[in-house]
């Protein structure tokens, strides 16, 4: 299946939510090339990007159940490029 290269940007407002989030994060390790969280204390709340390699669908369900959360903002940026599946 053909993929993409995007990163998902995300704003964490509710610490609350970081448990589910990162349940949901791990349910798509696969697809992750890394991941950077930068917690600012100063103002409350965590940012954190996340670079993926998937199928443009496969991200989209990612960030929209990411999203979701109660406190959690996610935008995804997408690299215009689409990898073609190897064939078998």
């Amino acid at each position: 299946m053909d993929t993409r290269v995007a990163v998902i940007g995300i704003i964490v407002e509710n610490p609350d939510s970081t448990e589910e989030m990162n349940r949901i994060l791990h349910e798509y390790a696969g697809c992750i090339i890394g991941r950077m969280g930068i917690p600012y204390r100063e103002k409350g709340i965590s940012i954190i990007s996340i670079a993926v390699d998937a199928p443009q669908d496969t991200i989209s369900a990612l960030s929209g159940r990411i999203g979701r959360l109660q406190g959690v903002s996610a935008k995804t940026a997408y690299s215009s490029y689409i990898f073609k599946a190897e064939e078998s």
